[in-house]
């Protein structure tokens, strides 16, 4: 019996219908020979460090460090059931297809499958990037011997297992060093939440030290040939900081004196600069996130979410968790099928569609730039279009756009820039005058996130001007303003900022590697980063940004710079790499991981954390100091002296026990 294992029911039924398999089963489906189940995600879990003995039970920093010596695994209880079925399954079988997502994650969670079922029979892989019939019959064709993705495995394992021992290890470590410094909250530490965690916190304290700053700009409204056009003084060098913003409000006075004075200005130099734009990639998951948060104002797991529904339900997209824009150049002969299916998705973009150049190739169709997966596109068969939500339809019709923006021609403008003389005052005005749309046709927005660079042409066009040219001068206005401080992160700005990571790394080569790996964290799992970050409360919405708590604060002021430090993870990051490439094993790596929790945790171990704890009523047993804790009613004032002396307060109105209810009562 040959037995496809699948990621999820969804996927399962996709794959038995082409294969033919249409009998329905418990958990599975079956035909001639052939039977598909599925996983629910991952079916089994890193077991609990209480499984390793019973002691572990109790925090206690005398236990720590804790590395297992036989790494133990357990079922998930809410998917017990579907384990069952398919460990039932694989026991049958004599050929097996893994049919997971095609990436790290997927193949750990058939390989523990495997693993766990102690299945040595034949293994074929099955590498899907649509859940089209047309791609599935594709990758069908074209199976990958097992042997070729098991390092995928080893790698995941090895991620895992490093996730395992940096998260029970230093989240025991700190939070029971936290609480003798009288801090009763969990410090979760994670491998990449950590320095997640650790940008926010230290975009949050750059907002709160800013000192806004006073200075002045002049805006002068010139004409000439009848046409009006704006132009902005140049202040000079003797009155401007380092980003040219002229701080001496006198100057910038007299200057805008002398310009209502003069009357008129005179063109210097006239030089303009024709520009050719390429169209942005196709999007990867991030990017796609990025621009989703931006423009459509969706969190970033709501963005992963939709992309994962028009992959699986609609069939309307390729494989989402992409860390690639690029597209394999084999891919191009799919053009002309692809295109006809989006026709047929929608009509109504014929007279588009009839602009295109099928045979143009971008810079997208680049095989050094693709490893595991390419960029989202849509898929060679049409999708629903009123079957979708308006959220999906959104997400849908920005991919399409990147897509079809691949066959457009260069946006192409001319950037002109004049400079002035008036009153003896520098001027300089920048007009854009667009040639060729192209592909801003079905993007009508620059790819670029900064509406204030500078070196986007304003959206005026400059009347023809030449050297010695007058321009009568219209309205002088001289503006107060002030410095604004950096913006609070926004959730697609902070995908943004773990991919961009390596800007804050020194070390060159560290500095590369981040750049290779596309920063800290995988397209896969950064949405589950920062909601993980949210649901511990370290990270709190605040309209569209997502700022830090105080219990965030006081984590990355505990832990280590080594922890919060993305150097760190670009190291983990480089091994995981290796061991993928089957240049280091799960074990030696692992390994290296015990050694530095362990060197870590002696380090630290009799360390006092640098905790500002709010002091607390005078104890009403012994009058010594107080902290805060929680107990199964809620915080309450205990003794610090606990257990030697048991004298509580109540928080809620500060008002003494009872000696008697403070001698006996149990703390939490």
């Amino acid at each position: 019996m040959r037995v496809f294992l699948c990621e999820k029911p969804s996927q399962g039924k996709d794959i038995a219908r082409v294969l033919g398999a249409g009998q329905r089963g418990n958990g599975c489906y079956s035909g001639a020979g052939t039977v598909v189940t599925w996983c629910i995600g991952h079916l089994i879990e890193a077991a609990q460090p209480e499984a390793y003995g019973e002691q572990y039970k109790r925090w206690s920093i005398e236990q720590l460090p804790i590395i297992p010596e036989c790494w133990r695994v357990e079922p998930k209880a809410a998917t017990a059931t579907q384990l069952n079925i398919v460990k039932q399954l694989v026991g049958q079988a004599n050929e097996l297809v893994i049919a997971t997502d095609a990436d790290r994650e997927g193949e750990m969670i058939a390989r523990e499958i495997i693993d766990l079922c102690g299945y040595r029979g034949p293994v074929q892989r099955l590498w899907l990037s649509a859940l089209n019939d047309a791609s599935i019959h594709k990758a069908l064709g074209a199976l990958k011997p097992a042997s070729e993705t098991l390092p995928l495995y080893y790698s995941a394992l090895a991620r895992s297992r490093a996730d395992w021992l940096i998260g029970i290890n230093l989240s025991r470590l700190f939070t029971l060093l936290g609480r003798q410094a009288g801090y009763d909250g969990v410090l979760s530490v994670g491998r990449v939440q950590t320095p997640t965690l650790a940008l926010v916190v230290a975009r949050d304290r750059e907002i709160a030290r800013f000192v806004s700053m006073p200075f002045w700009n002049v805006e002068i409204a010139l004409s000439a040939g009848g046409q009006s056009f704006l132009s902005s003084w140049i202040a000079p060098d003797s009155c401007i900081d380092a980003e040219g913003r002229c701080l001496q409000q006198a100057v910038a006075q007299q200057a805008a004196d002398r310009m209502r004075i003069a009357g008129s200005a005179q063109v210097v130099s006239v030089e303009t600069e024709r520009v050719r734009e390429g169209p942005p990639l196709p999007f990867d998951l991030g990017t796609l996130q990025e621009v989703c948060s931006r423009q459509i104002a969706l969190d970033v797991q709501e963005t992963l979410d939709i992309a994962q529904s028009l992959y699986e339900t609609h069939k309307a997209t390729t494989y989402p968790r992409s860390d690639s824009g690029y597209l394999p150049e084999s891919m191009s002969a799919e053009v002309p099928t692809v295109l006809a299916a989006v026709l047929a998705t929608d009509p109504s973009l014929r007279p588009l569609l009839d602009q295109l150049d099928h045979t143009q190739r971008s810079r997208a169709w680049n095989d050094s730039k693709v490893s595991a997966h390419h960029g989202i596109i849509p898929t060679l068969e049409p999708a629903n279009l009123s079957a979708m939500s308006d959220k999906e339809l959104s997400v849908y019709k920005l991919i399409r756009a990147h897509y079809l923006a691949q066959f457009l021609p260069h946006h192409e403008f001319d950037r002109t820039t004049a400079h002035l003389l008036c009153g003896g005052q520098n001027l300089h005005a920048i007009g854009k005058q667009v040639i060729i749309p192209g592909w801003h046709q079905v993007l009508a927005v620059p790819a670029a996130d900064d509406a204030n660079d500078e070196s986007t042409p304003r959206s005026q066009v400059l009347p023809a001007l030449r050297e010695g040219v007058s321009c009568q001068v219209g309205q002088v206005d001289l503006k107060a303003l002030k410095t604004q401080p950096p913006k609070p992160y926004t959730q697609g700005h902070l995908i943004k900022a773990m991919k961009g990571v390596a800007k804050l790394v020194t070390d060159p080569r560290l500095k590369q590697k981040l750049k290779e790996t596309t920063g800290i964290g995988t397209e896969a799992t950064r949405a589950s980063i920062i909601n993980g970050l949210l649901d511990r409360n370290y990270l709190v919405k605040q309209g569209r940004t997502v700022r830090a708590s105080e219990a965030a604060c006081t984590l990355i002021d505990a832990v280590p710079e080594a922890i919060t430090d993305p150097g760190t993870t670009a190291v983990w990051e480089q091994a995981l790499d290796m061991i993928e490439a089957g240049d280091m094993t799960l074990d030696d790596f692992v390994e290296k991981q015990s050694m530095w929790i362990t060197q870590l945790v002696q380090q630290y171990r009799g360390a006092t954390l640098p905790i500002k704890v709010p002091a607390g009523p005078a104890c009403p047993l012994c009058g010594g100091a107080t902290w805060q804790r929680t107990g199964k009613t809620g915080p309450f004032w205990s003794c610090r002296s606990y257990p030697n002396c048991k004298g509580t307060l109540p928080i809620q109105n500060g008002r003494k026990a009872s000696a008697k209810r403070s001698a006996t009562r149990k703390s939490q």
